[in-house]
């Protein structure tokens, strides 16, 4: 039995319909994930495209990144429903064989977060982690100007870059896929309820 058949069977995967709603769409993302990512999409911008030459502004973002860190990883602990790690965290097994039926379209539609948005979200805060944590001893006296943290910060934020790319594919994909549009819903915290 898969993660989502044991979370289906345990006790289904959609909420019932908020009032006032349709009927037809159902809340999933409450208004702080969405704050949140949309918080963080605007930080990591800013970060990256100021690197270089807004030391002070790239310097206060990245601490802004990590307090959007701190939250998400609190969240995932004690946020709604679809918020929560336990609700997007499957086996590895499981995150390749959604990958597989990805590539041959035949994929399972899932009203939250499906395996590799899961594994991609996972994957997202631990690096975004770790260039926000060697940034910040970078600006500490003992690793001021050592060459391996300034390194570790440049690499760790070079993949957080490719991996904004493959989540923007994966969402792209997954939207065509399955005929619903993941960034308004994003937006609006609203999905297709079927």
């Amino acid at each position: 039995m898969t993660a989502f058949e044991e979370k289906a069977e345990a006790g289904g995967i959609e909420p019932p319909a908020t009032a006032g709603s349709s009927g037809r769409t159902v809340r999933v993302w409450d208004p702080l994930v969405r704050l949140f990512h949309w918080s963080l999409v605007a930080a990591f911008v800013i970060a990256w495209t100021t690197g270089d030459e807004l030391e002070r502004l790239h310097e206060t973002v990245g601490y802004v990144i990590l307090g959007l860190l701190a939250f998400r990883l609190a969240w995932g602990l004690v946020g709604t429903r679809y918020a929560r790690f336990g609700d997007f965290i499957y086996r590895p097994s499981t995150v390749v064989r959604f990958l597989v039926d990805t590539v041959r379209f035949r994929a399972k539609r899932y009203l939250g977060h499906n395996p590799a948005g899961g594994a991609m979200i996972i994957a997202l805060l631990i690096v975004l982690a770790a260039a926000t944590g060697t940034g910040t001893i970078m600006t500490t006296d003992a690793y001021w100007g050592v060459e391996w943290v300034e390194e570790a910060h440049e690499v760790t934020a070079n993949l957080a870059v490719v991996l904004v790319g493959l989540h923007l594919a994966g969402v792209f994909i997954a939207s065509i896929e399955h005929r619903e549009n993941l960034v308004r819903a994003m937006i609006t915290g609203r999905k297709r309820r079927e």
